[in-house]
């Protein structure tokens, strides 16, 4: 006998249109994360250098961290994004490279 199996649809994306947001960029030695937040914190998007292909020590080049400069950039445009703020931590080879995509 066949059972009826309701399909089970995980919670829905909300894209949020918000024009000023900040962009939070941890350089560490090993790679580079890019947190795109709203005013109050909360997160749009995010990438990675390993996120964003790279393995390895190649994860911790600047061109990686300009790579997933680029894509958290991408993402957050979609979101609507205008102004950005950068606030930078870390002393990571990624830090100028991140800041220029």
């Amino acid at each position: 006998m066949a059972r009826n199996q309701a399909s089970s649809r995980g919670k829905k994306k909300i894209r949020k249109n918000v024009t000023d947001a900040i962009a939070h960029i941890h350089a560490s030695f090993n790679n580079t994360i890019i947190t795109i937040t709203d005013r109050q914190g909360n997160a749009l998007c995010w990438a990675t250098s390993g996120g964003a292909g790279f393995k390895g020590s190649r994860k911790s080049t600047p061109f990686a961290a300009q790579v997933a400069a680029e894509s958290a950039g991408k993402v957050a445009v979609e979101c609507g994004v205008k102004n950005i703020e950068v606030r930078i931590k870390g002393p990571g080879p990624g830090r100028e490279s991140t800041v220029r995509a």
